[in-house]
């Protein structure tokens, strides 16, 4: 753009320097020293720890309690279903009323399913029961991440500093969920066996207090009434754009989260399994943080299904080793994609979501992303034990490259929803949109 040293962002939608166009490490300092968020950071890191955690004691615990992997796993989908219920309505609420009401509510809510599915537990209640509970902890679940994610537009203006927030709590999340399954397992051995799950519930719902309570959050009041579309933020073309990239990553990652265990049994060491899934997260952080610096495509448009295509090939990989180590170098090599994807399906929101929708299409993203998890793991399980892990792998990359087909056959979508002064300026200096 010789002459006028501006672009438009396709991070965040608007008008900025190009000397901000890649963030800095200075970048994440400033963020993370904002006035009046360190409170609100801290009560968000211990609401988001056991997000992982919560659901995977859950299915050790009933396992443990009933001798049976059917009936956790299906406590364990009734809690997914139930995640991906309630993501959505808790953050249509949060952008209404803001957070700390909802919020509140929620946790209190969790609680008490908290306390049901345990008593459930212990006498021994029909699997009936068990279900429901399980997806009454996912409905109540607190949705922090998605209050969180959005109070970070509220109190940042610089975009710079507003994408190095955005990239931190993609990372932390997937910080969050390397510790989480470990901690699990490790609390499981307890005496009790529910020991794993009522920790990460007490984890959660002094978060979601503390987090509802700060100063920040409580400033951040009642929006406008207005009527909106019954989809919400979901009424956006862009955001079902968006909404199939997500589900497309999670479908993939729930293929391998099956496949993985699998291989690792086939070669006589199933406890390798929640390792060699570790190995790939730890990959992602790594390489998340530096994508974070200069991501690329630079386009958005062009990045949402470039990176589920790259990850895709990357997992196909995963098929060719016929030993442990050479799974583990596979796993960390599309580890590499997986903070970048996150991080870059929390900026896209702020392109393609309708003003006001942030918590809510964030809500969408968990839904999309759970639902495609619950998919994949189920048709994985299937091919696992019928033709093995390798054919796991491949149909995870071929169903990841399809999607990311069709999300690159929708890419003119991803552009903000209404026009605005930024984009009217730009077709005026001819500046391109996405």
């Amino acid at each position: 753009m010789a002459g006028n040293n501006w672009y438009y962002s396709t991070t965040f939608g608007i008008l900025v320097r190009v000397s901000q166009s890649h963030l800095r490490l200075s970048d994440y300092r400033v963020a993370l020293r904002t006035p009046g968020m360190t409170r609100p950071i801290v009560a968000s890191v211990l609401g988001r720890l056991p997000i992982a955690m919560v659901g995977l004691s859950a299915l050790l615990y009933v396992q443990r309690e009933t001798g049976s992997f059917a009936v956790a796993g299906l406590v364990s989908a009734g809690s997914l279903v139930g995640v991906s219920l309630g993501a959505v309505g808790q953050g249509r609420l949060i952008d209404r009323l803001g957070p700390t009401r909802p919020l509140l509510a929620v946790v209190a809510l969790f609680a008490t399913a908290m306390a049901g599915l345990t008593l459930a537990i212990e006498t021994h209640a029909p699997t009936w029961v068990l279900v429901l509970l399980g997806g009454a902890i996912g409905i109540t679940e607190p949705q922090i991440g998605s209050a969180s994610r959005a109070l970070w537009g509220r109190v940042l203006t610089d975009e710079g500093v507003h994408g190095a927030a955005l990239s931190y709590e993609a990372i932390s999340m997937e910080t969050f969920f390397i510790l989480g399954p470990g901690l699990a397992g490790l609390l499981v051995a307890a005496p009790w066996p529910g020991t794993g799950m009522i920790v990460g519930g007490l984890c959660m719902v002094t978060g979601g207090v503390l987090f509802a309570l700060s100063p920040a959050v409580r400033s951040w009041g009642p929006t406008s009434t207005e009527r909106r579309a019954a989809l919400g933020a979901l009424a956006s073309p862009g955001m079902r754009t968006l909404a199939l990239a997500v589900l497309g990553f999670g479908v993939v990652i729930g293929f391998i989260e099956v496949a993985v265990p699998a291989a690792a049994t086939e070669t006589g060491e199933p406890t390798l399994g929640g390792l060699l899934l570790s190995l790939w997260s730890v990959s992602s952080v790594a390489f998340g943080v530096a994508y974070s610096l200069r991501p690329w495509p630079r386009r958005m448009s062009l990045r949402l299904p470039a990176l589920l295509a790259g990850f895709a090939l990357l997992v196909a990989l995963s098929a060719v080793p016929t030993t442990l180590w050479g799974l583990a170098l596979a796993l960390l090599l599309a580890g590499a994609l997986i903070t970048p994807q996150s991080a870059t399906h929390s900026a896209a929101i702020e392109i393609v979501a309708p003003k006001g929708t942030a918590a809510e299409a964030f809500g969408w993203v968990i839904t999309a992303v759970t639902l495609g998890l619950a998919f994949g793991q189920s048709v994985s399980g299937f091919l696992v034990e019928h033709y093995g892990p390798a054919a796991s792998f491949l149909a995870a990359a071929a169903i990841g490259l399809t999607l990311a087909a069709g999300v690159w056959l929708l890419r003119s979508t991803v552009r903000p929803p209404r026009e605005d002064s930024y984009s009217a300026g730009l077709r005026e200096s001819h500046l391109p949109v996405v």
